[in-house]
Parts: C-alpha cells; sequence; structure tokens
C-alpha cells in the first residue's frame, strides 16, 4: 500500500459508508497506516467533497497531533493512532453514526450473540464502552480498551467504530456491525432475542479466520 493507494482508498471509503447510510454529511471518519504514517479523513469535509489531496498525514511516532496537508485532521485523530499503536495487526479503522449501533450506544447495551456473525469482531459480543467527550484523550483510552480483544465497538451516546487489517474488511465489519445492531434492536422489540452459548461463538471464531472479504489477487 502507498500512500497514494492509501488516498484513494480512504476517499472510496468514506462515499461508500454514506451510500449504505452508514455515516452522513461530515460524520465519522476513517483511517489508514501506512508504514510508519497514519491517513486519516479531515475536519468537517462531507465525504461527497472529499479528495485525496485533502487526506492528513500524520506521524505514528508523534503525540501531538502533527500533521501535514491543507486541511486538520478530524478531532478524533488520537484514538486513530492509539489504536494502531496497540493493535500492531490493524491497518485500517472506521467510525460511524450509523442509525442502529448509534441507537443501542444512547441505551450503553453491548451486542450479545443474537446472530453467529457476532464472531466477525471476535468473540461473543460487542462491547459498549463509557462515554467521554469526542477528541478527548479519554476517549481514546475507552476505545483502546473496548478493542483490546474485539474488532468492533459501541461509543456510548455517539457511534461506533470497527477496525480491520485492511479497508476491505474494516468496511465489511462496519456493514455487519450495523446488521447486528438492527436485528438485536428488532428483536428487542419483539421479545426475549435468543443468545447463542459462548463456546459456540468461540468455535466460530475460529472459522472465521478465514472467512470475509479478500482482494481479487487472494481469491480462487
Amino acid at each position: 500500500m502507498t500512500e497514494a493507494g492509501g488516498r484513494e482508498e480512504i476517499v472510496s471509503a468514506a462515499v461508500e459508508l454514506e451510500r449504505l447510510g452508514l455515516n452522513h454529511g461530515s460524520a465519522g471518519n476513517l483511517s489508514l497506516r501506512v508504514e510508519d504514517v497514519v491517513l486519516v479523513t479531515p475536519s468537517g469535509v462531507p465525504a461527497r467533497e472529499l479528495r485525496n489531496e485533502m487526506i492528513a498525514r500524520m506521524p505514528l511516532a508523534d503525540a501531538q497531533g502533527a500533521f501535514e496537508g491543507p486541511l486538520p485532521p478530524t478531532s478524533e485523530w488520537r484514538f486513530h493512532l492509539d489504536i494502531y499503536r496497540a493493535r500492531p495487526d490493524v491497518a485500517a479503522v472506521a467510525h460511524m453514526h450509523s442509525t442502529y449501533a448509534t441507537t443501542l450506544a444512547t441505551l450503553r447495551r453491548p451486542i450479545p450473540a443474537v446472530h453467529y456473525m457476532i464472531a466477525a469482531f471476535g468473540g461473543p459480543s460487542v462491547p459498549c464502552v463509557g462515554y467521554a467527550s469526542y477528541g478527548t484523550p479519554e476517549l481514546s483510552r475507552l476505545v483502546v480498551e473496548g478493542l483490546k480483544d474485539r474488532d468492533g465497538a459501541l461509543l456510548a451516546n455517539h457511534g461506533a467504530i470497527v477496525v480491520g487489517a485492511d479497508m476491505r474488511r474494516a468496511l465489511w465489519r462496519a456493514v455487519e456491525l450495523e446488521a447486528l445492531a438492527q436485528v438485536y434492536y428488532l428483536a428487542a422489540m419483539a421479545g426475549e432475542p435468543v443468545v447463542l452459548p459462548d463456546d459456540e461463538i468461540w468455535r466460530t471464531v475460529e472459522r472465521f479466520k478465514s472467512y470475509g472479504p479478500r482482494r481479487e489477487a487472494e481469491r480462487g
């Protein structure tokens, strides 16, 4: 992945998240790790107006928010960088304000294993981390803690976040997280959802290690 390719992927992913209804306007943000640099969406730019050259370039080793680019990075830059420092396996981060995930976040409810696709997030639940004001070190600490053994989390009274080894997998998880949130919400409205046992989910987690979207070159 080159920086030029990373910028293109971020812009395409931002447009796709809006097309899917998982973000709107300038809500949410995206980033990619390219070696020791993090490419992150700028603050306040709607997806349809985003251009490759607007993507901020941030050194991963810098904790003060230094950046290169015509526009400042998203106010949430801190948790992007902190995730990459804590998770060497992660190379893409997507933060969304999607409707059902955000609804559950306002209720401060984790998503239980109401469907086996929960395994796409690394365990039998998607946690909901506590509330802290956006852009703060405290929110970043909560997010990193929530993602220590999961690939997705809800942010109380805020939204949701997912990670992946590349942007393709991060977008896949963004879609699956919103679908799980919708199923859980609707099932809870209709009655008492049946939660799958942990051992079933852990078995599925193992099977999912080779499951998910693949680049064209990896397909059989």
